[in-house]
């Protein structure tokens, strides 16, 4: 409570929380700006229906509920940089750039990705009008309302991207990932006035057994995010002139999830595919488009089958993700640059084989534990029988997540300045 208060108490950081949220109220009025023709009553029945949009809806921050200027949010930028960080494995050149270029590599790639979200922006703001139109949520459109539209979806999506870099810049938290945070925030008094007006003394058992399965989720959560494999590294000790260096004893921390959110990004894109495909596939033969539409329809309506293909993508993702980002040879490479060495395990071919069964293990249980986070939604509601209580395993995860390097940063910073007054 101290360190907390010690934030506004030093002008400099009071400010730049001052700053972070007037920014996050700025990407909420943003938020609120809805595109015209919208059916409010048709838009609510819809989302109530497909838990995919839903899990989109927390990604934009909470501007595609609304069907606002921001509906996409930061979406098409996070899909940028997936695809930038795919095209590492097959272009020689951005690998390069991304791993062995340092700090002004990794600047080039971060444009890279924004300017491919613009191309991005324009592509899904078309596909979520037509998706919307196909479900009667939206009147389609005349040629030049559509263009409107989707320009300025794409307006308010590079917008929602400024505005989180703006933040990321006060480095007291990921602009991306506050702006997700703020649209989870402002939706939870809806969700506790739902719960409220279903309340039934008879149920208390039940409400009382939720709460306790959302603690126990967080306390996961935590340990997840938290959870790593201490790898034990020594240094070789080596003489230079009269001095002697090295001979030191570390270890090298490898998180349980290294994926992340990623997964499920991978995972929904995948499950929302077939409906942008039909949606395609309606401008050359709208009768092969509306079929598609209906299979894909009823393939989500059946909850069993959705969670199961669901869990597994998430689950299969997890793995793929974690061998793009985590390159064992790499890391083999520069550790015996550095004079260091696994203890017990011979440096070159053999250290790169230890990092990778590791890797694998440990990861085993990441993605297994993402893979529930993810059907958590229908587990807890074949559980308890009730639609109201519901919580968002993808939501807790982002919440906690978000926090607990917000508060990383926060420390930092009060240390930094700690150390300066000490000066």
């Amino acid at each position: 409570m101290n360190r907390f208060l010690q934030i506004f108490r030093i002008k400099d950081l009071r400010n730049k929380v001052l700053i972070v949220a007037g920014l996050l109220v700025a990407f909420r009025l943003l938020a609120a700006l809805p595109i015209p023709e919208v059916n409010p009553e048709r838009l609510q029945a819809f989302f109530n229906s497909n838990q995919l949009f839903g899990f989109l809806n927390l990604l934009s921050g909470g501007g595609l509920e609304n069907l606002s200027v921001a509906m996409l949010g930061v979406g098409p930028y996070i899909t940028a940089t997936i695809i930038m960080q795919l095209l590492t494995i097959i272009f020689p050149k951005f690998k390069e750039l991304y791993y062995e270029q340092g700090a002004r590599g990794q600047a080039k790639f971060n444009q890279y990705s924004r300017l491919l979200t613009v191309p991005l922006a324009v592509l899904q703001s078309y596909g979520f009008l037509m998706l919307l139109v196909s479900q009667k949520v939206i009147d389609r459109p005349d040629t030049l309302g559509l263009i409107t539209n989707v320009l300025a979806i794409t307006t308010g999506s590079m917008i929602a991207l400024w505005l989180g870099e703006l933040i990321s810049e006060q480095k007291i938290g990921n602009g991306i990932s506050l702006i997700i945070l703020a649209g989870i925030v402002v939706g939870l008094p809806s969700g506790i006035r739902s719960i409220a007006a279903t309340y039934s003394p008879s149920l208390w058992p039940t409400y009382l057994g939720f709460l306790a399965a959302i603690v126990l989720i967080i306390a996961g959560i935590v340990y997840l995010n938290e959870g790593d494999r201490k790898i034990p590294i020594a240094y070789a000790r080596r003489v230079r002139g009269t001095k002697l260096y090295g001979g030191a004893a570390s270890y090298l921390p490898l998180k349980v999830n290294q994926a992340g959110m990623i997964p499920l990004i991978f995972a929904i894109s995948v499950l929302l595919f077939p409906q942008f495909l039909a949606q395609i596939i309606s401008i050359v033969s709208v009768n092969a488009g509306l079929k598609l539409n209906a299979l894909v329809t009823s393939f989500l309506a059946n909850q069993l089958i959705y969670g199961i293909v669901y869990f597994f993508l998430v689950f299969i993702f997890t793995f793929f993700y974690t061998a793009i980002t985590f390159n064992p040879e790499e890391l083999s490479k520069n550790l015996q640059r550095s004079g260091g060495f696994v203890t017990g395990v011979r440096p070159g071919e053999a250290t790169q084989h230890f990092f990778s069964n590791i890797v694998n293990k440990i990861t085993f249980f990441g993605a297994l534990f993402l893979g529930l986070i993810a059907i958590l939604p229908l587990i807890i509601q074949r559980i308890t029988g009730l639609a109201v209580l519901q919580v968002s395993g993808t939501a807790l995860l982002i919440v906690v997540s978000v926090v607990l390097e917000t508060m990383r940063q926060l420390n930092s910073q009060l240390t930094v300045r700690e150390y300066e007054g000490i000066e």
